[in-house]
């Protein structure tokens, strides 16, 4: 099983809670793909061309993706990979530990919310869904 890892770049905080959820998938069995991990940082648009395919090919892949919904609003471009993973029947699912959140999912923009298969608010609860998912749907890449 295959998942893609989407969520905002743009810090370091960013980046390392978007490790720690590819870590929680891979401790229950299922292999990720972290953009910034696997295919490098954005280094100006003469190397947008080659991220984008290269994440293109990645989702393609993928089974599962896992979208960082935190923040103000969610980053750009994980809402765009989510709205072409949902169009390709990818399973989706969302992770906002924000607690000043989490009794107003309506916050979130319908089209994520409902687009969702899943949404969790902690990586305690995201590590057991895909524990149970995994154990599911057995598949590997």
């Amino acid at each position: 099983m295959y998942a893609y890892v989407a969520g905002p770049l743009y810090n370091e905080g960013e980046r390392w809670f978007d490790e720690v959820l590819a870590r929680c998938a891979e401790e229950v069995g299922i292999s990720t793909y972290l953009p910034h991990r696997d295919l490098g940082l954005l280094a100006g648009q003469k190397d947008s061309p080659r991220l984008f395919a290269g994440d293109m090919k990645q989702l393609d892949r993928a089974e599962i993706v896992v979208a960082n919904l935190d923040g103000i609003s969610i980053d750009s471009g994980a809402a765009w990979e989510l709205g072409y993973a949902y169009a390709r029947g990818k399973h989706l699912i969302g992770i906002r530990t924000d607690f000043r959140t989490h009794a107003r999912h309506s916050d979130l923009n319908p089209m994520i919310l409902h687009s969702l298969n899943k949404l969790v608010n902690s990586v305690e609860d995201l590590r057991a869904y895909l524990e149970k998912y995994a154990s599911s749907n057995p598949k590997t890449s």
